[in-house]
């Protein structure tokens, strides 16, 4: 049961992880990226080292080349002065000499052959890892491009639903709005037509009466003529006594 249980919460864990993955794609493809820098730097420790044994085959070819010269040199003079005891321990010092400079060669060209093939294996698969690593990237662009687009394309067609639906609603609005505009102006109507407009007419034409009969008398006390005609002034009455009155006619004497 305690081996079930403990299966059970891998696999959650393995689903959490998942979907962690599946969201954060550019997190991993940096760790992979890291972690193939960190690859690269410990192939480049080993290549290092492999090429240290490489030069120090190189020192020693150069070595047994120079001692290979000196014996071969010491070998002749001895031999033309008729030392042979010293010519022969020379020549097979020669001898040994010449062997050990021949497997040097062959093992420092091995090196120098393994050195190439290991710095152009690290080259391929290098090359190779950021060619991945850049398809990724694209892969990664293109598909958060494609899911923008996706609910982009999702929204506007849930909008276009929408519109359509407040559509319905603007033009049931509409009609209320209109409906309570018409009552308006017809109660508007009424009310203009119920104004009883006959006593204003008479009060109007009072007023004009009156301003008729003010200017009248103004232009008569002052002696201005109203439409043409020379109106006579009105005598004042002197101070504490009354008008003179008019003369009285033919008839009124009799």
């Amino acid at each position: 049961m305690f081996t079930r249980l403990l299966n059970v919460i891998r696999g959650w864990f393995g689903l959490a992880v998942s979907d962690l993955e599946k969201r954060n794609p550019e997190a991993l493809l940096e760790l992979e990226a890291e972690n193939l820098r960190k690859q690269v730097g410990s192939y480049n420790q080993g290549l290092a080292a492999h090429a240290g044994l490489a030069e120090r085959l190189m020192s020693q070819v150069r070595k047994l080349e120079t001692e290979e010269r000196e014996l071969r040199a010491r070998t002749t003079a001895h031999l033309r002065a008729g030392n042979k005891d010293a010519a022969g321990q020379h020549a097979l010092r020669l001898q040994t000499v010449t062997r050990e400079l021949e497997e040097n060669r062959r093992q420092m060209a091995q090196a120098e052959e393994t050195y190439r093939n290991l710095v152009k294996a690290r080259d391929v698969a290098v090359s190779s890892a950021r060619a991945k690593i850049e398809g990724l990237k694209g892969a990664i662009n293109d598909m958060r491009m494609k899911k923008a687009m996706a609910e982009m394309n999702e929204m506007a067609a849930g909008m276009v639903g929408q519109i359509g639906g407040s559509g319905d609603t603007l033009n049931r609005l509409h009609e209320m709005v209109e409906e309570e505009r018409t009552k308006a102006a017809g109660r508007a109507r009424v009310a203009r037509d119920s104004i009883d407009m006959t006593q204003i007419h008479v009060k109007e034409a009072e007023q004009q009466a009156l301003a008729d009969q003010a200017l009248a008398e103004f232009a008569a006390a002052e002696g201005i003529s109203l439409g043409g005609e020379t109106a006579a002034p009105v005598a004042n009455r002197s101070m504490g006594g009354t008008a003179a009155e008019p003369p009285l006619a033919d008839s009124e004497k009799s």
